[in-house]
């Protein structure tokens, strides 16, 4: 065979090889697009249908969001199927709590907060030992919350009761000596509220458990150590309306220990900035009245009570 011949054989036979080879090529492409459109499209299906349907997995995927509206929607769904449907039953506890605090309308928002205890109290009858701790721990929470709604303080002893219990079975958050610290003091119980938030300061130093301390060492008559600590308060303190409520009481201690003119100056102090302060009035009244004055006594005794209709201590100085 000629040498001309050789090669126009291997060009025929490269020519089919590759020929060959682009069609497979071709195919392959196609395989995986077609694989990869499938994978895509089941993905969407079954994300579609995770969304509509109220699931475990779906609540988790809310929660883990923080879409707390989508939780409590959807535990609800669940709660209709079973009410005793221990994981819905948690959720539902959980988000209706933080709806609950997000509310700005006080009855909006108690209504939130109650549905949440409810729905904790019957998770926490058929909770696992692993999150019976959170769940007191959210369920003191809430009771803690629902005392600020109702401005009085019913609830502390069931805040007291949760969130020790949370502790003894090893739960911790940060905030929890705090909320404690408060709950004692509603409680009368001062030695615990001082110990909790010492405790808290341990934490996070903040010039508001500065302020409680205070006020704590002064219910149970340690005049020196709160005086210590509206120190604090009051050379730093950037938040006006606790700076005011500092100023006030140590104004109050200055008083109790006879320093009129100390007192004098601070109250002074306070009206400078904020002429609506009821306590301040009456207290700067108190000064004139000590000082002989009691025209300009009775004059403060009257701007109090025009601020504060229902200041006992005023309406005993002004209708005596």
């Amino acid at each position: 065979m000629k040498r001309g011949e050789n090669n126009s054989s291997n060009n025929g036979s490269i020519v089919k090889k590759k020929g060959k080879i682009i069609p497979v090529l071709l195919i392959s492409i196609v395989v995986v697009t077609v694989v990869s459109f499938l994978s895509i499209f089941l993905y969407r299906v079954i994300k579609t249908n995770i969304q509509k349907k109220p699931t475990v997995t779906r609540l988790q995927i809310e929660w883990s969001e923080k879409d707390y509206a989508g939780v409590y929607n959807t535990s609800d769904k669940l709660l209709e199927k079973n009410p005793l449907n221990n994981t819905a039953l948690t959720y539902h506890g959980y988000s209706a709590f933080y709806i609950g605090v997000s509310e700005t309308d006080p009855t909006i928002a108690q209504s939130y907060i109650d549905e949440s205890i409810r729905s904790l109290r019957l998770a926490l009858m058929s909770a696992k030992e692993k999150t019976a701790p959170q769940i007191k721990y959210m369920l003191g929470k809430a009771y803690f919350y629902k005392n600020i709604i109702c401005c009085y303080h019913y609830y502390a002893d069931l805040v007291v009761k949760y969130l020790e219990e949370a502790i003894a079975e090893g739960y911790s958050s940060d905030d929890i000596p705090e909320l404690l610290g408060l709950s004692y003091g509603q409680l009368g119980m001062p030695y615990d509220s001082i110990k909790s938030f010492s405790d808290a300061l341990l934490i996070r130093e903040s010039d508001f458990l500065l302020f409680n301390i205070a006020k704590e060492y002064y219910a149970q008559g340690q005049i020196s150590a709160a005086k210590q600590y509206l120190y604090q308060v009051t050379s730093k303190a950037c938040d006006d309306a606790l700076l005011l409520k500092s100023q006030n009481l140590l104004a109050k201690i200055y008083m109790e220990e006879d320093k009129i003119d100390e007192a004098r100056e601070l109250y002074e102090q306070i009206l400078d900035k904020d002429q609506n302060s009821a306590e301040a009035h009456y207290g700067l009244g108190l000064v004139y009245e000590l000082s002989g004055d009691a025209v300009k006594a009775r004059a403060e005794y009257r701007k109090c009570l025009k601020i504060d209709s229902t200041f006992d201590e005023a309406v005993k100085k002004v209708y005596k």
